[in-house]
């Protein structure tokens, strides 16, 4: 499995297209990373599956996690 990939996803709050880098080289990670349009937080869960070698991305607004 490559490390490192790139991959578009959507804004949860404006809609607008991003592109993030993935490094996969530490396994399944949680992170953060804002929107260039709208400025606001995307939380990302990224699973990686060595098993299966894919990796697999939740995608939410900061404000959707339940505590």
């Amino acid at each position: 499995m490559r490390n490192y990939s790139e991959q578009n996803v959507s804004c949860p709050h404006c809609g607008h297209i991003i592109r993030i880098e993935l490094d996969a080289s530490a396994g399944s990670q949680e992170f953060y990373d804002d929107c260039s349009a709208c400025c606001n937080p995307i939380h990302i869960n990224m699973q990686v599956d060595d098993l299966h070698k894919t990796i697999n991305l939740f995608i939410d607004a900061d404000d959707e996690q339940i505590f």
